[in-house]
């Protein structure tokens, strides 16, 4: 029986680096053990914040990949200031106070010339080429993934031109997120985002989000179905690693200005005066990116001095250190907007067998996630003196060389396991 084929649309695949890329990486590696042939369209030329060409390993060899010219305004904005460029794109904003005049000029043109975002320009081209290709093979399923989310366009005109399922994938949400207010967008270009946002939302035959906060907004908007698919783990071939030496905190991934965590800083500042030995075995590990505000921010704390900042590094690497760092941090925006958001490390760090400290806006997805797994222990932003005494304890653990984490249900968060549960929902229909 010849499989099932399944058109998946996005803009993030190897040899891009970060988050944005594992969840169909994986999603396509398990689709075809339940019969499914996934067909992958992606940019041939895109213009990638980060690159790990170790992923492009991991691309399924049963994938058939198409790949068409992508006309992107980052490529032009580089020749004005290339690290800036490559900040914004990969969302490092800088601080509003802190911001140049030509942070703001970028911000304001991203916001209100590139709508819904700078990958808009790849729409029109890409209907054209895959209406084509639909019909000549056959497919009548097609998955959008965002962001960027200019790539549920091209989903949606799709579908209106072709008779198919579409499944618009949000792997982050669209005019709730992060930095949307950050993007200096005037009053036309704010509700052109709604309007857009609307429009999929209800022309989609079914949304599939990361988190039960995203659902719940979304069906404010849409009677459409939704369903949760979070993001997950997978098997890693990493060697057995042997544990920092140091009270090693460990944050993998981008470090935004706006996760600053002041309690955090604050209450490492006082252990370091309170306790006589503390200062000798502590370490901060930064991997990945690290706005400027936040390593400032370790200056004037003083905390510069423990700091190992070791930029971005492989994706097999970032496991790596995952598994010998002694506790694992995970910040994320204080603020109601960011409440949906589950990080996709979040299930790395759990399978990591190291116990994680999390800090976010109170009631935050994740804080669930977290607690029903026994991974690590949740704060939120009021929460300093609870977080001293966790990291306190934490510490006279790895003193006596039993600090651990013992993690349950896990095995619900496997990316084969989430597959099944995407391969049941696209059956359904």
């Amino acid at each position: 029986m010849e499989p099932k084929k399944i058109l998946i649309i996005t803009y993030y695949w190897p040899p891009a680096g970060g988050p944005g890329v594992q969840r169909w990486l994986k999603f396509v590696k398990y689709l075809p053990d339940f019969g499914i042939q996934p067909i992958v369209y992606i940019p041939q030329n895109p213009t990638y914040p980060i690159v790990d060409q170790n992923l492009v390993k991991e691309v399924s060899e049963k994938a058939i990949i198409l790949k068409q010219k992508i006309f992107e305004p980052y490529q032009l904005a580089s020749f004005l200031s290339k690290n800036k460029t490559k900040k914004i794109s990969s969302g490092i904003i800088p601080n509003q106070k802190k911001q140049s005049f030509l942070d703001k000029t970028f911000l304001w043109i991203r916001g209100n010339l590139f709508i819904p975002d700078a990958r808009v320009f790849w729409v029109k081209p890409s209907v054209a080429f895959l209406e084509k290709y639909i019909v000549d093979n056959n497919i009548d399923t097609i998955v959008t993934s965002g962001p960027p989310h200019s790539l549920h366009l091209i989903g949606l005109e799709l579908k209106q031109k072709l008779n198919l399922r579409w499944f618009a994938d949000f792997r982050d949400p669209w005019t709730t997120i992060g930095y949307h207010k950050s993007l200096r967008l005037s009053s036309f270009a704010a509700k052109k985002h709604k309007a857009l946002e609307h429009q999929v939302l209800n022309s989609a035959d079914t949304i599939i989000v990361t988190s039960k906060t995203t659902k719940t907004e979304f069906q404010e908007i849409t009677t459409k179905p939704i369903a949760v698919i979070t993001n997950g783990y997978d098997k890693e071939e990493v060697e057995k690693q042997t544990l920092d030496s140091k009270f090693s905190l460990a944050h993998i991934g981008s470090f935004l200005s706006e996760r600053n965590p002041l309690i955090l800083w604050e209450s490492l500042v006082e252990l370091i005066h309170e306790i006589p030995d503390f200062k000798s075995h502590f370490e901060i590990k930064l991997i990945g990116a690290v706005s400027q505000e936040v390593l400032e921010t370790l200056n004037q704390f003083g905390l510069n001095t423990y700091l190992n900042n070791l930029g971005y590094v492989s994706h097999s690497e970032a496991i790596a250190h995952q598994r010998k760092s002694q506790v694992l941090l995970l910040v994320e925006i204080n603020s109601e907007d960011t409440k949906s958001i589950i990080p996709g490390k979040l299930f790395e760090y759990m399978v990591s067998n190291r116990p994680i400290v999390a800090i976010g806006p109170k009631d935050s997805d994740f804080a669930e996630i977290i607690t029903n797994t026994n991974t690590g222990v949740f704060f939120d932003y009021s929460e300093k003196v609870k977080l001293k005494s966790v990291i306190l304890d934490f510490y006279n653990q790895f003193l006596k060389g039993k600090l651990q984490s013992n993690g349950v249900g896990l095995q619900n968060y496997s990316r084969r396991n989430l597959t099944k549960e995407l391969v049941e929902l696209l059956n359904k229909m």
